[in-house]
């Protein structure tokens, strides 16, 4: 445990559990290149996330009212009226998830996600290399190619572009949109205000 305060600030950390694996992407959440993942690494991947669906969420990760707000502002297009849920990581990237052995780090999140959200936002963070995006499309085609899980994706896509209207991912930005834009048939609208409006 590591506790440090500075006046009005404040800042503490807990290690539980010390990962020697390698981060697949250690400097940021998107990728800029394949890092050649095996056959075995997907598949431990997917069984990881069916495995962690099926677990009793205590807590809403994605809420209603962020995505009542959100899709309007960041998509373009009127919020589902339902929402599917299943218990997911709730923040994966590839800054959260090692090469091998698989490991998911990073569990502030966790919790009633939208499904496909987990896999809709590793998609989205793997844009810029389209074999490792065709790849998670091919994975997880059984949850993102159905109505709920188009909803998760997209979900997963305003939530990008929220943090893209706050300077991040200018790279990734124009994949997001056109990511987006052919899931809704919408062009998203350029962000004027980061905030999801009230």
């Amino acid at each position: 445990m590591y506790d440090w305060t500075d006046g009005d600030w404040a800042f503490e950390a807990e290690v539980l559990d010390y990962i020697r694996a390698r981060i697949v992407s250690p400097e940021r959440a998107d990728l800029d290149r394949d890092p050649g993942l095996s056959d075995e690494w997907w598949g431990t991947l997917r069984r990881a996330l069916d495995l962690l669906a099926e677990a009793e969420g205590v807590k809403t990760t994605v809420r209603d009212g962020w995505i009542e707000r959100a899709f309007p502002q960041f998509l373009g297009i009127p919020a589902p009226e339902k929402v599917g849920r299943v218990t997911g990581h709730g923040d994966l990237h590839w800054g959260n998830l090692t090469a091998t052995p698989l490991t998911l780090l990073d569990w502030e999140r966790w919790g009633l996600v939208p499904r496909g959200y987990d896999a809709g936002l590793l998609h989205a963070n793997s844009l810029l290399v389209p074999d490792v995006a065709a790849r998670i499309r091919l994975e997880f085609a059984s949850v993102l190619d159905t109505p709920a899980g188009r909803i998760g994706e997209l979900a997963a896509l305003a939530e990008m572009l929220q943090a893209v209207a706050r300077g991040w991912y200018p790279d990734l930005a124009p994949h997001l949109r056109a990511r987006a834009e052919a899931l809704s048939g919408v062009r998203p609208p350029a962000p004027a205000n980061a905030e999801v409006r009230a």
